[in-house]
Order: C-alpha cells, then structure tokens, then sequence
C-alpha cells in the first residue's frame, strides 16, 4: 500500500483512533486547565497541539493519536479551562472571543502548556506548533511572540494580525494550510498574511485548496472535505520531517 494510500485509510478511520495518552491537569495563573498529554519517548519531537473553538475535545485526541503513530509526542493544550468544552455557538464565541481581546493571555495559556509538557518528560527544544480554526490562530499568535519553535502550522485557523503586533521575531517557519472556499477567512486575509511574512523574511509556506470551505478537516460535518483533509495532512507531515530531523 502507498504511504499516501496508507494515510488516506488512517485519516478515514481516524474516529476509531485513540491514542494511549493521559490526561494533565495543570494551572496557569491560578486556573485550572485540562490538557492531554502523548508520549513518544524523551527524544521525541514535540507536538503543541491547539483546539479550535470547541475547546479540546476527542477530534483532537484522535489526531494526537494519528502523531503518536507517526512518532511524536504530543502535548493538545486546552485555552478555556478545565470542564469548559462550549457546544452551543453563543458559548463558543464567549470564550474565543474573550481570549482574542487578551492576546497576553492566549501567550500566557500557550506557554504555560509547553511549561506543563516540559514537566512530563516532552522534548520541547524540537518542537512544533499546530492548529485548528480558532488554534491556528493561536498558533499564528505564538509565532509572534517569538517562542523558539522549529515551526508553527495552520489548518483553517484566523490570519489576521492584530495592529501593532508582526512577525520580526518568529523563530520558525510557517505553513498555512488554507480552504480557498472559506468565507470566515478571506482570501484577502490570506494575500496580507503572506505579504507580512514575505516583509518580515519569514520562511513560509501557504497552500489553499480548492473547494474547501472553513473547517475542511473536522470530520463528521458537512464541512469536511476528505481530498483537501488528506492533502493537507500529507503536506503537514512532510513539513514535520523537515523541521525536526
């Protein structure tokens, strides 16, 4: 079976995926928060992993589980807080919301995730950053702070730049993996980013694909797009290799 045969399955089974991971309750700035933590050995490279607006949940459990496969440890954070896994939209937008008005705090949250993943074992000085919608914007907002990182990586996440913030420090390249049918994140958003990066001599890399809407990897929703979800995937694990060796 051809390796991209092979992953096409992976990803198509991944509801059944489950990693032999644990949960890590751990605190950032006097809150609780709930994390899952992989561990592929000490000499692994890391994986930070960041939830999307649903908060962390078994989607993103499954896909540390596909990592741990490929032989990463992986550390999936949690931004809202222990207990706290919004399922209506209003709620979802709380807290997202809340968290892109206190940019501090969403650094704070990251780095306290890495601190965490440290702590049990994690090999964060080979690390990469990834992230899903909400987490990709994240991501996108660690790579800005200037946190040593091999990489950072987007699936569908938010491009914009907040004023006064760029990408002079970023330690990293970027990859952003983009649908060209998203109507939440315009293709204008995606024109600046790459122009920001380009300005600021930042390695990157940006792929759209085509008829892929917001969320193309999230499956189960009529979102979901298996093409651009493989192709994507694909793309991120090359990267991964590339970055970490």
């Amino acid at each position: 079976m051809s390796k991209s045969l092979l992953l096409a399955v992976c990803i198509l089974m991944a509801g059944s995926v489950m990693a032999a991971g644990k949960t890590v309750v751990y605190s950032v700035n006097g809150q609780d928060y709930e994390g899952y933590y992989v561990d592929a050995g000490p000499q692994a490279p890391l994986i930070l992993l960041i939830h999307d607006w649903d908060g962390l949940t078994d989607y993103e459990i499954q896909r540390a589980g596909m990592l741990a496969k490929m032989g990463y440890s992986v550390f999936a954070a949690d931004l809202f807080g222990a207990g706290v896994r919004p399922t209506e939209v209003k709620d979802k937008r709380q807290h997202t919301g809340e968290l892109y008005k206190d940019r501090d705090k969403v650094r704070a949250l990251m780095n306290g995730a890495l601190a965490t993943a440290r702590a049990n074992g994690a090999n964060i000085g080979n690390a990469v950053a990834m992230g899903y919608c909400f987490g990709g914007a994240a991501v996108l907002e660690l790579a800005r702070s200037g946190q040593s990182m091999k990489g950072f990586a987007t699936f569908h996440g938010g491009l914009s730049t907040p004023e006064g913030q760029g990408y002079r420090h970023t330690s990293g390249p970027v990859l952003v993996m983009h649908g060209t049918a998203d109507t939440a994140i315009s293709m204008q958003d995606f024109a600046t980013l790459a122009a920001e990066l380009e300005t600021a001599g930042v390695k990157h890399e940006m792929i759209t694909y085509s008829g892929a809407p917001h969320a193309f990897t999230v499956y189960g929703s009529d979102r979901y797009r298996a093409d651009a979800d493989m192709k994507s995937w694909n793309r991120f694990a090359a990267f991964l290799v590339e970055v970490t060796r």
